[in-house]
């Protein structure tokens, strides 16, 4: 008789709807922390402060969402929005948030883009792909995409603002197996760490492993 082929190695899972609304509600706790006073400051070491940083999140998370609207999404380029800076240097967004509702109305924001591409991942059939300039993905992709800039860009908010922020390493793995597949293995690194490194944000001490000048993800499905 023929043997079996071997099952494959554990892997952690799929990333699903529940792990972006996870990522999005923690992410919204820790920053409601910040004082009224700190988001004029710069966010970690990017070039924008902390407000225009929320607002390119909730714009990754809007666009996302977007992508997947279409009865039959864009396989060649993104959902023709406006995207627009308010000023020299800022980040090129289709959102933008009322300054005059304070930080409680920014955050506000967040969370509603947040819903908007968590609703597309439960309800986006995922057999679809749609656009996205690091490989065409399907739902899946799209919400681990959300996740990530979830992820990194509150660690980002949290430097500039001086708040605490370790995510979930549960979700940091299932985000890594999805998007980063020449990431060293969970079992030689710790998931956070890795991420933080797969994203241009840490080293990796002892893996012989430089910090990253340029990165990307693989938005395609795995397999």
């Amino acid at each position: 008789m023929r043997r079996q082929a071997e099952q494959d190695p554990a892997t952690p899972g799929p990333v699903t709807a529940d792990d972006l609304d996870r990522s999005v509600q923690l992410a919204l706790t820790a920053l409601r922390e910040a004082p009224a006073t700190a988001w004029e400051g710069k966010a970690g070491g990017l070039e924008w402060d902390c407000w225009e940083t929320v607002e390119h999140l909730s714009d990754d998370l809007f666009a996302y969402a977007a992508q997947l609207g279409p009865r039959q999404p864009p396989l060649d380029a993104e959902v023709p929005f406006v995207w627009e800076p308010r000023r020299p240097g800022g980040p090129s967004n289709a959102i933008h948030a009322d300054r005059t509702a304070g930080p409680a109305g920014l955050l506000q924001v967040l969370e509603a883009s947040g819903a908007l591409l968590i609703a597309m991942v439960r309800t986006t059939p995922p057999t679809i792909r749609a656009h996205h300039g690091f490989g065409a993905s399907d739902p899946e992709g799209f919400a681990a995409m959300g996740i990530v800039e979830t992820l990194v860009h509150t660690y980002d908010l949290a430097e500039g603002l001086g708040l605490e922020w370790t995510p979930p390493a549960d979700v940091c793995a299932r985000v890594l197996h999805r998007l980063f597949p020449d990431a060293p293995p969970e079992s030689d690194e710790e998931p956070w760490p890795t991420l933080l490194w797969a994203t241009g944000r840490g080293e990796l001490p002892g893996s012989g492993r430089a910090r990253l000048t340029s990165w990307r993800w693989h938005g395609e499905p795995r397999g």
